[in-house]
């Protein structure tokens, strides 16, 4: 039995040149949709008041206070930078910048260094446990710190870590492990398993297929959570204030605070005090400025891949 096939036409294949104009027209439309467009000029809108908030304290932190009260809008007419000479003799900045550096720098290197083995087993594992276990520290990312304060308050003082950097290092590695862990795990996820299996037919166990191959593979995204944890432990204020009770131990946070309490008392003086806020702000706008692109660049190398 025959058939013929003089009537039947053959499906066309796929062009790849079609599809990527499709594509790229898809793209274009939704760069040029009216709520696209809403959405880039609200975050344009919230840039720019950030950024006059913080060009306007600038301004008035070179001003007198007389000044200020005259017009606080308008334009110094000397630059007194004593102010911040001023506000950094007062506040006691100095001690306060050195305990900062020290909970900074030992936190941010004890969360990287225990969430980076974590999430590499997490993301490496397929199993049902490990699926629930990020599932875990999800959930964990999602709860606020005021919940939990007081069960904190409470293990730190057991443990005689109250009123001490130690005490601080060791809440601060403990709130940010979820994060860090949840991050990390997707770029260990977007290393290809090939590398790591061609590592140990070359003998290299899995310790050291993971410092040797993954680690490098993955050094953008820990820079990427090593910045985000430095400027959220910069800034971090409320779990200070409750476990931190002298001077001798307070952050910069906690000894602009008291600044202020001080100016206030003794009648503010609000160009001090801007410059006050100035000196905290201008490190972490620093950081932004400079490593903003590989912060941005590292965030879309895990959510991509």
């Amino acid at each position: 039995m025959s058939m013929s096939l003089s009537g039947v036409v053959a499906p066309e294949k796929p062009n790849p040149r079609k599809m990527g104009v499709f594509r790229h027209s898809r793209s274009a439309r939704m760069r040029t949709s009216p709520g696209r467009k809403v959405a880039n000029l609200l975050v344009w809108l919230l840039v720019a008041f950030n950024l006059a908030i913080f060009a306007w304290m600038f301004v008035n932190s070179v001003r007198t206070h007389s000044e200020i009260f005259a017009n606080p809008w308008s334009l110094p007419a000397a630059l007194h930078l004593e102010n911040y000479a001023n506000a950094w003799v007062t506040s006691g900045f100095g001690n306060a910048i050195l305990n900062s550096v020290i909970v900074c720098a030992t936190s941010a290197v004890a969360i990287i260094a225990l969430s980076a083995p974590a999430a590499y087993i997490l993301a490496k594992t397929n199993t049902r446990m490990s699926e629930t276990m990020l599932l875990y520290i999800a959930v964990g990312i999602g709860v606020p710190v005021q919940v939990i304060v007081i069960p904190l308050f409470v293990v730190v003082e057991n443990l005689n870590l109250l009123n001490s950097l130690q005490g601080l290092i060791v809440v601060y590695v403990g709130l940010n492990l979820p994060f860090t862990i949840f991050l990390l795990a997707g770029f260990f996820r977007s290393i290809p398993d090939e590398l790591e299996e061609a590592a140990s037919l070359d003998g290299a166990g899995t310790f050291a297929a993971f410092f040797r191959i993954v680690l490098p593979l993955a050094r953008s995204g820990m820079v990427t959570a090593l910045i985000l944890n430095l400027v959220w432990l910069w800034a971090e204020t409320f779990i200070a204030l409750v476990l931190i009770q002298s001077t001798d131990h307070e952050t910069l946070p906690l000894a602009l605070l008291n600044f202020m309490a001080k100016q206030q008392y003794a009648g503010a003086d609000y160009g001090q005090l801007m410059a006050g806020v100035c000196i905290i702000l201008l490190p972490v706008l620093a950081a932004y400025i400079w490593l903003g692109r590989r912060i941005i660049e590292g965030m879309t190398v895990g959510a991509n891949k």
